[in-house]
């Protein structure tokens, strides 16, 4: 997985995963505002009715005056208010929607529509307003108490809708929701560009120059950076260099111990073959190492194939050469016909491994002598 897509996956991961946190705080946070400027705003509209309303309650206790009336209009013409129950101090109902319930008894409407909440109850005990949330409904109850001189004359009790607060909370987790997605966008995008241009860019360069590096010069042509890809490519450079060197260790020592070998065929073999035979000894890759007569080229044997020695006259020298493979430390002899000459052929192939063998090709007069 290339490296922009392992980032751009952890960044949208740990971006949605900050937003869901936040999304969670924020809709707590956003649900308690809404909420609470719910029933303060209900609350404070009916203490500023409470004036006509405890006059009214003080005045006559069993019928409503007209200022009491228009509160309760007023009231119900909220649209987030869906009842209104209006006791007064004896408990007998003052007002209500229904209006067979008006002048009944507050046992008697609660025996025919059972109150959602204990809001009234509370309140009528604690002389202040009390909030409950209606069971698995979507409502508050509201229950506030008039006093006159720390004495209860009356309580209006509301049931109080949650949806326009649950509207104003989708439209505020909305908002957060696209502004999230905004800044997680603007923010994401500037450091896209910041990994593309400064690791990203620099890598690939970086593995494009590896890719073309030569195994002749080891020479890493990256412009010098003082980041930590500049360190990086500084490492490879240490490398290549001590790569480069053991390369070249390990090809003049190649070098040194085949020219002792060379030496040591010549002495050998000066020592115990006459001049009028031939002979060639060749390496594991049938590169001549040594012979006796000057080759094609003049000079020494120096990476020379058998086969620029050996041309297509000589099929039976070739073909005891693959004799003497098949069998090795053992003596394979023939004849064949080599600088114009029908001579005797001795060939002797020795090694246990096909990365270190030597093979033997002695030419000699049919006369010739044991090897």
């Amino acid at each position: 997985m290339r490296l922009t897509t392992r980032w751009l996956m952890w960044f949208l991961g740990i971006g949605i995963y900050v937003m869901c946190l936040g999304g969670v705080f924020y809709y707590n946070l956003f649900k308690w505002t809404f909420d609470e400027k719910l029933k303060t705003e209900i609350i404070d509209k009916i203490k500023m009715y409470a004036p006509p309303l405890s006059k009214g309650l003080m005045g006559n206790s069993r019928v409503m005056t007209f200022p009491e009336y228009d509160v309760m209009q007023a009231l119900i013409k909220d649209e987030r208010i869906a009842s209104v129950l209006y006791l007064s101090r004896s408990g007998t109902v003052r007002w209500h929607k229904d209006t067979r319930f008006i002048g009944k008894s507050w046992d008697e409407f609660q025996k025919a529509i059972p109150p959602a909440t204990d809001a009234i109850t509370q309140a009528y005990f604690s002389k202040h307003p009390k909030v409950r949330p209606v069971p698995n409904e979507s409502f508050y109850e509201i229950a506030i108490p008039f006093t006159a001189r720390t004495e209860i004359i009356g309580i209006i009790s509301v049931l109080v809708s949650k949806a326009p607060a649950d509207v104003l909370v989708g439209s505020a987790m909305r908002k957060y929701v696209f502004g999230a997605l905004g800044v997680l966008f603007l923010l994401g995008l500037p450091l896209y560009f910041f990994l593309h241009h400064y690791v990203v860019s620099p890598m690939e360069a970086l593995q494009d120059n590896v890719d073309n590096i030569s195994l002749k010069t080891f020479d890493l042509r990256f412009p010098p950076r003082s980041d930590e890809i500049g360190g990086l490519v500084g490492a490879i450079s240490r490398l290549l260099g001590k790569m480069k060197l053991e390369i070249e260790g390990i090809v003049n020592r190649d070098r040194k111990y085949k020219e002792a070998e060379q030496k040591w065929w010549r002495s050998l073999l000066n020592t115990i073959v006459p001049g009028e035979q031939y002979v060639i000894v060749v390496d594991e890759n049938n590169n001549i190492l040594y012979a006796n007569f000057e080759l094609a080229g003049g000079g020494e044997a120096k990476n020379i194939h058998l086969l620029d020695v050996v041309d297509s006259q000589q099929q039976n020298l070739l073909r005891l050469v693959g004799q003497a493979f098949e069998t090795p430390n053992r003596i394979v002899e023939g004849e064949t016909v080599f600088r114009n000459q029908n001579l005797g052929v001795k060939v002797l192939h020795v090694g246990d491994t096909s990365e270190m063998s030597r093979t033997l090709i002695l030419l000699h007069p049919k006369s010739g002598i044991n090897i």
